[in-house]
């Protein structure tokens, strides 16, 4: 164990590390409360959840087209200078929304005022820009690091909707928006002021290819968009299912649990040493993933018992951030150089996608089928993830294969 700490140690030994990382932390977690603030928020002053998630809904699609722009940006222009322009955007933007809330505002302002949150620049990506910046050439190290952010993913949606309901239900429904507001400027001031391990900018003589159009990467996100349907089935059916028990209040907790088993997976992952490709460990960690999702469908349909479905969150949770990790790594590795950063928003684009469907699959089988049944959509989700990859690397390696020789003519080289 000494071992596996040090590699972590070792990281933060870095100059400058410590310093962008406490700005990354800062700002990351402001993520996993907008959403549930803005939720809250709206229903309390409007009275009306179907509003407050329509508005939620088109900030998430307004993401989906806005960050991969943000990030280009950032990797022609670098992150000081674009990363906080756009955040105090999108600052704008939350109080603009807390404003219209608080005012009786036309219904559409909520609308326009959360989709200017859209410009929030992709943190996670731009901290693994500057690790892979950093660790070039060590790919180990480099491992930890992307362990070390996915697991301060993890950390920051298992703390951040916690935070928010605190916020918004103890002291008043615009609370959690407004402090999000303020974590995520200072955090981004924090984050860009560190400009000694800003990644360099990577002039190109000749342009570069979009990153979705480069070899193995549309399949890469095509797998994020089947993963994100299994977060956004998961988050609704185990709230539809918590519901039908009559424990509505503990859902988070449940939730919170399948987010800890993540959070642990990815530090331990992280400190160990791979073995073999990340082609070949993205297979097996997607393989896991998908077997270990049918504990919860299992724990529904045979017990009923929220308790032992919260330990089987808990433990098929094991299996996301090392897929996620490996995932990352595999885009990392396939991003044109200079794009870096596009490349990874372009996969956190597709998460985005695949919570928005994965939710409204898993939110229509429990209303017309079952809570339990429910279960099932991240089962299918996860598979089809598996699919994709197992599919994607046979036909990567059908393209490989040398073509025979015609009949009597005799193979050359």
């Amino acid at each position: 164990m000494p071992q596996a700490t040090a590699r972590y140690r070792h990281l933060f030994a870095l100059p400058g590390a410590r310093a962008f990382t406490a700005g990354n932390l800062l700002a990351r977690l402001p993520m996993g409360m907008f959403s549930v603030s803005a939720v809250m928020m709206i229903a309390g002053t409007r009275d009306s959840y179907a509003l407050a998630g329509a508005v939620v809904a088109t900030g998430l699609a307004a993401t989906a087209l806005v960050a991969p722009w943000t990030a280009r940006l950032i990797d022609r222009h670098g992150q000081a200078r674009i990363a906080l322009p756009a955040t105090l955007v999108a600052a704008l933007g939350g109080l603009a929304l807390v404003l219209c809330a608080r005012q009786g505002a036309p219904d559409w302002t909520l609308f326009a005022a959360y989709a200017a949150t859209a410009t929030t620049p992709n943190i996670g990506g731009m901290a693994r820009a500057r690790w892979a910046h950093l660790l070039k050439g060590d790919p180990a190290a480099l491992h930890t690091a992307n362990s070390f952010e996915q697991a301060a993913d993890e950390l920051c949606f298992m703390l951040g909707p916690v935070l928010a309901a605190f916020l918004c239900g103890t002291l008043f429904p615009e609370a959690g928006t407004l402090t999000g507001v303020l974590l995520l400027v200072t955090g981004m001031a924090l984050f860009t002021a560190q400009r000694s391990t800003e990644p360099p900018l990577q002039p190109s003589a000749t342009p570069t290819p979009p990153p979705y159009r480069a070899p193995g990467m549309p399949a890469l996100l095509a797998v994020c968009l089947a993963m994100g349907a299994v977060f956004g089935s998961l988050e609704v059916v185990t709230l539809a299912f918590a519901d039908e028990q009559g424990h509505g209040t503990a859902a988070g907790a449940v939730l919170a649990l399948q987010a800890g088993g993540s959070f642990a997976a990815g530090l331990l992952y992280g400190a160990l040493k791979p073995g073999g490709s990340a082609e070949r460990r993205y297979r097996w960690c997607l393989a896991a993933m998908a077997a270990l999702l049918t504990l919860p469908l299992l724990a529904a349909s045979l017990t009923g018992s929220l308790v032992l479905l919260a330990g089987a969150l808990l433990v098929s949770g094991m299996a996301t951030a090392p897929t996620m990790i490996t995932n990352m790594t595999l885009v990392q590795e396939r991003t044109p150089e200079g794009r870096l950063n596009e490349g990874m928003t372009l996969a956190v684009t597709g998460l985005l996608g695949g919570i928005a469907l994965g939710s409204a699959a898993g939110g229509w089988t429990a209303e017309h089928v079952s809570a339990t049944a429910g279960y099932g959509v991240p089962v299918a989700a996860a598979v089809t993830a598996l699919l994709i990859a197992v599919t994607a690397r046979a036909y990567a390696l059908s393209r490989r294969a040398p073509t025979p020789a015609p009949a009597g003519v005799p193979r050359t080289g």
